[in-house]
C-alpha cells in the first residue's frame, strides 16, 4: 500500500533519488574506517603476528615453545629460524634499554640477549661461513676502560691468539720479561773489584772506576780510596778484605811468608780495612765522604789502615779485595 503511494507520489520519489548519493558515502566511509583501522585492532597482545609491519607494544613475554630434535638437515632442529635472502641485510636484530649488571644484577638488568643451555652442552655458536672475521665486539668509544667482556673460566681459550696483553704486544712482553730477569740477575750477583797497593784497580767484574786514592792531594782523603761502583748501593752489601802478598817484604827482613817473630813483626800479614757506602743518612749523618764528587750512593769509601791504626804509607799499602752484594 504504502510502496505504491510513493511510487505514485513523485515528490517522495524526487526526494529518495536526492538523498542516494549521502547514503552511498556513508556506506563507502564506514568500509574505508573499517579496513583502515582492522590492523591496529590486531595489534592487541594475545592476537596474530603480522609480517611487514610493526606489531604492537605487549606487556608480556611472548612465548614460542617447540619439542623440536636436532637435526642434520640444512633447516630444522630449532624453534624459530630467521633469514635474510639480501645480500646485506641481517637474519636478526635485538634491540632493549637495560642498565648495567646484568642478569646477575639486583635488581636484574637482564641483558638484549641470553642463550642458557640448560644441560651440558654450548649455549651459543657463532660460525662466519666465509669471512675472514667472526664477528665484532664494542663497547661505546672504545679505550682502555672498556672491556670486551667478562668470564669465571680461567681454564685455556684453545685457540685464542692474544695480539696484547695489558698493552703490550707480544713481542714486547717477551723483551720486558728479559730485561726485567737481565736486572734481576745483575741485582742479585755479586760484583767485584781488586784494587793493588798504587791506589789502581788490578782487576774487576765490571763498571768500577777509582774517583781518587791515597793522594797526597787533595788532603781530605785521608788515606782512603774512593771509588765510584756505577750503581746506586742502597740495600746493597759490601765487604772489603785484605789481599795476601806473601812475595813482598814489607820491612826488609827478608821473611815474607809471616813466620817473623815478635808482634807486627810481618807487616805482609798483617793490618785492617774497613768499607761503607758513602752519604749513609742516619742521625748525625753516619758516613759522609770529603772528595768531590764522592757523597753519592754510588760511592763506596776503603779505609787501608796498619794494625795499629794508623793510615798506610807506600811501604806498608796492600791490595785489597771489595766486594758488593744483591
Amino acid at each position: 500500500m504504502h510502496s505504491s503511494r510513493h511510487a505514485a507520489d513523485p515528490g517522495v520519489k524526487q526526494r529518495l533519488i536526492s538523498r542516494a548519493p549521502r547514503t552511498r558515502s556513508v556506506i563507502a566511509a564506514t568500509a574505508l574506517l573499517v579496513v583502515c583501522v582492522a590492523p591496529f585492532a590486531n595489534a592487541r597482545t594475545g592476537d596474530n603476528l603480522r609480517e611487514g609491519v610493526r606489531n604492537g607494544t605487549t606487556t608480556a613475554e611472548t612465548q614460542i615453545v617447540s619439542n623440536i630434535n636436532a637435526t642434520t638437515r640444512t633447516t630444522g632442529g630449532y624453534s624459530t629460524r630467521q633469514s635474510n635472502l639480501s645480500s646485506s641485510g641481517g637474519g636478526a636484530i635485538y634491540g632493549c634499554r637495560s642498565a648495567a649488571g646484568g642478569s646477575a644484577a639486583n635488581p636484574p638488568q637482564n641483558p638484549c640477549v641470553r642463550a642458557n643451555n640448560l644441560s651440558t652442552g654450548f649455549a651459543f655458536e657463532f660460525h662466519a661461513t666465509r669471512g675472514d672475521i667472526a664477528g665484532l665486539i664494542t663497547a661505546g668509544a672504545g679505550g682502555d676502560s672498556k672491556r670486551p667482556f667478562i668470564t669465571n673460566a680461567t681454564g685455556v681459550a684453545v685457540g685464542l691468539n692474544a695480539d696484547r696483553l695489558d698493552g703490550l704486544h707480544a713481542s714486547e712482553i717477551l723483551t720486558a720479561a728479559a730485561a726485567d730477569a737481565t736486572a734481576k740477575a745483575n741485582a742479585a750477583k755479586s760484583r767485584w773489584f781488586l784494587v793493588n797497593a798504587a791506589g789502581q784497580i788490578e782487576a774487576q767484574s765490571g763498571g768500577f772506576t777509582i774517583t781518587t786514592c791515597y793522594p797526597a792531594d787533595p788532603a781530605a782523603a785521608n788515606g782512603n780510596c774512593y771509588v765510584d761502583t756505577g750503581a746506586d748501593l742502597t740495600n746493597k752489601g759490601i765487604n772489603a778484605t785484605i789481599a795476601l802478598q806473601n812475595t813482598t817484604d814489607q820491612n826488609g827482613d827478608g821473611i815474607t811468608n809471616g813466620t817473623a817473630p815478635g808482634a807486627d813483626a810481618n807487616p805482609e800479614f798483617s793490618g785492617e780495612i774497613s768499607a761503607s757506602r758513602c752519604f749513609t743518612p742516619g742521625e748525625g749523618a753516619i758516613v759522609n765522604c770529603a772528595p768531590t764528587g764522592t757523597n753519592n750512593p754510588n760511592h763506596v769509601v776503603i779505609s787501608p789502615r796498619n794494625s795499629d791504626g794508623t793510615a798506610t804509607t807506600d811501604g806498608t799499602r796492600k791490595r785489597f779485595y771489595v766486594t758488593i752484594a744483591g
